[in-house]
């Protein structure tokens, strides 16, 4: 059978998929190996995005693959709620000693991101018999709908689908580039984060809040990363109130910003984490873990679904572990460091660049049409994941404005992938 195009195939997804789910480039994959990816013309690119943030092990990892066509020889589903096996309880084991904590927790999993947002809240509700949740501006928590109500960008996620879900409130997060209350870091004392008490008094008592949601580093919203002290302030809150601690670490973890989770940075220990995305390395698995007392409180049959936790994908987890374990946090580490170090250096030679934030190689660049106004640049990130795209590299913009520039790329990409991509952004950060 003759290979069709990347037009010839846009033809035929026009025809037969609907608009929504939307299409970042106009490719077609045919094969993906590390941080390269080749389309269906053999066009080679190398993969600042990993799948948004997914294969942090890299596209096709050996060890994952084989983890995946020997439990594939075995069994390929039985239900974990109607016959138990093992890959199941033993990552859920593992997360449960390698989250940050030092006391018993439990784990679950079920499809995705959002599946384990919507199953933190239901969670927190129970345990604390309480309704409130409270997430903050810019976040992303996916796009069910309780995930979308706790989501802040109104388009393209929120637009047309409400009403949302009752008794989720929204208060400032610590956005430093641009602070909601026109203040600056240090000498603010963060405010914001003490804000949140002044908000118990005029929104919901602290009393009716079951939990509060957030991102170590905010995804979507623009790569946002909170000043030191700052959660350690909102979790001290937290307790006062009785209010649990939820920490969406479903972009965030796996390495991406040089530890395994980017709780450990603020030294902040959740009540429930999330994982998800680099948690199977591209297949479908997210783990909702948490204190052993709170996950407990549930009765029997009130949590689960049909594939949550299929056998292959904790299969393939195990190999995400056991790789992240051994080699690929040291090189997130290093990784890190190579892209903030050339960051800063463009932010240096282009006015555009308004601001480099990050952990590790979970790095953003916020583009600006001015550094003293700090008017966004959406147009011109726009313009640059296209000019980026056209010479072999795959970038991502985020952000509530669509102007920062993110970098998602395998753990495992070479010195040579990485110089060559950085290199055509230089140039295309050149013709803006």
């Amino acid at each position: 059978m003759q290979q069709k195009t990347n037009k010839q195939l846009m033809e035929i997804r026009m025809e037969h998929v609907p608009q929504g789910p939307f299409n970042i480039t106009p490719i077609f994959v045919k094969q993906a190996k590390g941080a390269l990816i080749e389309d269906v013309e053999g066009n080679e690119y190398i993969d600042f995005g990993g799948g948004i943030g997914v294969v942090n092990v890299g596209h096709c990892n050996e060890k994952v693959v084989t983890a995946i066509k020997e439990q594939a020889d075995q069994y390929l589903h039985t239900c974990f709620h109607v016959s138990m096996y093992e890959p199941y309880i033993e990552l859920a084991k593992q997360l449960n000693e390698i989250t940050p904590g030092e006391f018993a927790k439990k784990t679950f999993f079920v499809n995705s991101g959002a599946e384990a947002v919507e199953n933190s809240v239901k969670i927190a509700r129970y345990a604390t018999k309480r309704q409130g949740i409270i997430a903050f501006e810019n976040a992303f928590h996916g796009r069910t709908y309780m995930a979308m109500t706790l989501t802040s960008k109104v388009k393209p996620y929120k637009f047309g689908f409400g009403p949302f879900c009752p008794e989720v409130y929204r208060v400032p997060f610590a956005y430093c580039y641009r602070c909601p209350f026109g203040r600056e870091y240090p000498s603010c004392e963060l405010y914001c984060a003490e804000y949140l008490e002044d908000f118990f008094i005029g929104n919901i008592a602290g009393e009716s809040v079951a939990a509060v949601i957030a991102e170590p580093i905010q995804g979507e919203g623009g790569f946002i990363v909170s000043p030191p002290g700052y959660f350690k302030k909102i979790k001290a809150i937290c307790e006062r109130h009785g209010i649990l601690f939820i920490m969406d670490e479903i972009q965030t973890g796996m390495g991406r910003t040089g530890k395994l989770f980017a709780s450990e940075h603020y030294d902040v220990v959740p009540d429930i984490i999330l994982t998800g995305k680099s948690l199977a390395a591209g297949l479908p698995l997210a783990g909702i873990t948490g204190r052993a007392e709170i996950m407990e409180m549930p009765h029997v049959g009130g949590l689960g679904g049909t594939y949550g936790g299929n056998p292959i994908a904790c299969r393939a987890a195990l190999a995400v572990l056991d790789l992240l374990n051994t080699e690929f946090l040291e090189k997130a580490a290093v990784l890190g460091e190579k892209v903030r170090t050339r960051f800063l250096e463009l932010q240096e030679e282009f006015e555009i660049i308004g601001d480099v934030r990050g952990l590790g190689p979970m790095i953003g660049m916020e583009l600006v049409k001015d550094p003293r106004s700090k008017e966004p640049a959406p147009d011109m990130a726009k313009e640059l994941v296209g000019r980026c795209l056209e010479k072999g590299l795959i970038i991502l913009a985020c952000g509530n404005y669509g102007n920062v520039i993110r970098t998602l790329m395998p753990l495992v990409i070479t010195d040579e992938q990485l110089e060559r991509g950085l290199a055509i952004m230089e140039n295309g950060l050149s013709t803006l």
